[in-house]
Order: structure tokens, then sequence, then C-alpha cells
């Protein structure tokens, strides 16, 4: 098993989400978070005093996969959230040595 951490912009979120539902993924966290990467932010002007903003708006999903199906979630959540922009964001995967379904028991795969 592995799980797939995705961090991207807010506004694709329901994009990959329709994505990660095409390829069979059943399950999902999703979190709003905020962050940089090499973009370092940006410079904004309010109320006529310019501020820089280190932390964008990010949205952070989480699921955890069969290693059959890696590939397949790593190319739709490619497309999905793609612009062609810097901050498109990343996709960290990462092994799961187990899983336990608290309501039944079930472990491993059966349990995602």
């Amino acid at each position: 098993m592995k799980k797939i951490e995705v961090v991207i912009k807010p506004f694709k979120l329901e994009d990959v989400k329709a994505a990660l539902t095409d390829a069979g993924i059943s399950g999902i966290t999703v979190t709003e978070t905020r962050g940089y990467g090499r973009q370092k932010g940006h410079t904004e002007l309010y109320r006529g005093a310019e501020y820089v903003v280190d932390f964008l708006p990010k949205v952070k999903l989480e699921t955890v996969v069969p290693d059959e199906l890696v590939e397949n979630v790593v190319e739709a959540v490619t497309v999905a959230a793609r612009t062609g922009r810097i901050g498109d964001g990343k996709i960290f995967i990462s092994d799961v040595l187990d899983a336990i379904r608290i309501r039944t028991g079930e472990r491993g795969i059966e349990a995602i």
C-alpha cells in the first residue's frame, strides 16, 4: 500500500476530486493549508501599502491506495491539477506498513 499526498491550488480541488473518483479512489482526506515552494509567495497592494504574502493558500489531499493503483492516481492528479504555471503543486508517495479499520478490525487492503 502507498500513501499519496497531493498539494494543489485550491481552485483545482473539484477537478482533482473528479479525476480521483474516475481512477477508482473511494476515499480522500482534504485539508486546507498554506505554504510556498519556489515561487516564495507574492507581493500585494492593500490600501496603498505593499506587503508580501509568504504563505499561499493550498489544499492537501491524502489517500492510501494499493500499489497497483499508484501510477493511475499520479497520472489522474497530474492531468487534473496542471495549469502550466508555477505553484501547481506536488505529489508525495510513501509506503504504508498497515491499515486498520477501527469499526470492523479489518487490516491491510481490506481496511482501505
